[in-house]
């Protein structure tokens, strides 16, 4: 049997190749142009979203938009001793005060020990606290046989020295830093300026920030203390040595004290 002959089919033209290549695309999902490079349109996009957000929520608020309440600073701490202008004038009226006033130090103020002596005095001498014993009379205790024993070595009598301490009760290492930011400083400044002493000796190094100095500063550089002196602002000589627990139990310390000592009252 004789086969008819095969006939080629006619080729589609270019217009029919790319319709069926369109076709092709759409029945497997692509019919979007893509690219690998980010487009305005994806920020403007975003931003219709984000806007479109927002109006919801404003529209769920109602036509005012509340701005979130600011939360105030807490006041600043009282200071120590309240008003300077409410301190004592007097200083009789000082050791009441000290011995009364809450600020001053925290704790039973039955245990607060007064200063002694008078104003005028031709020497002031500040140590950091009354001793661990000390009731009645401050530095009744074994320091306060030492400091005895120098005031005699001085030739300097008991009547002619004012005893202070810095703070009214015994306070186991005290921060001296925010005790001066806190105002303690401002009140020694005043309790100084009260006595009105001739000299001031201070027996505790960490004691120097109540007096403006940093607690790192050399001793040796403080020469005065500027302190209250009622309406005006006064200027007393100042030497500031080593506590009277250290020289007190260091023989070493006490020459150097007694050098710098004679060097100072020449």
């Amino acid at each position: 049997m004789t086969m008819p002959p095969q006939t080629t089919p006619p080729k589609p033209d270019l217009a029919e190749q790319i319709a069926a290549a369109l076709d092709w695309w759409r029945m497997a999902g692509v019919d979007q142009d893509y690219s690998d490079n980010a487009t305005e349109w994806l920020a403007q996009a975003d931003t219709e979203t984000r806007g479109a957000a927002a109006s919801e929520v404003g529209q769920s608020a109602g036509s005012d938009v509340r701005k979130p309440a600011t939360i105030a600073a807490p006041p600043p701490p009282p200071k120590i001793g309240g008003k300077p202008d409410t301190w004592p004038e007097t200083l009789e009226e000082f050791a009441s005060w000290w011995l009364a006033e809450p600020s001053l130090a925290p704790g039973d103020p039955a245990k607060r020990v007064a200063p002694r002596g008078s104003n005028g005095a031709e020497l002031m001498v500040l140590v950091a606290h009354p001793e661990a014993g000390d009731s009645d009379t401050l530095l009744s205790g074994p320091h306060g046989i030492m400091l005895a024993a120098m005031l005699k070595a001085m030739d300097i009598a008991a009547a002619d020295t004012y005893v202070a301490s810095a703070l009214p009760l015994t306070m186991p290492m005290p921060d001296w830093e925010h005790l001066a930011e806190a105002g303690m400083g401002s009140v020694l400044a005043r309790h100084v300026g009260l006595v009105q002493p001739k000299r001031l000796v201070v027996f505790g190094r960490g004691i120097l920030p109540l007096l403006s100095h940093g607690a790192a500063q050399d001793a040796a550089s403080v020469r005065e203390f500027l302190h209250d002196s009622g309406a005006s602002k006064g200027r007393t000589p100042t030497l500031v040595a080593e506590g009277l627990d250290v020289l007190l139990a260091r023989a070493p310390a006490r020459a150097r004290f007694w050098h710098r000592w004679l060097d100072w009252t020449k």
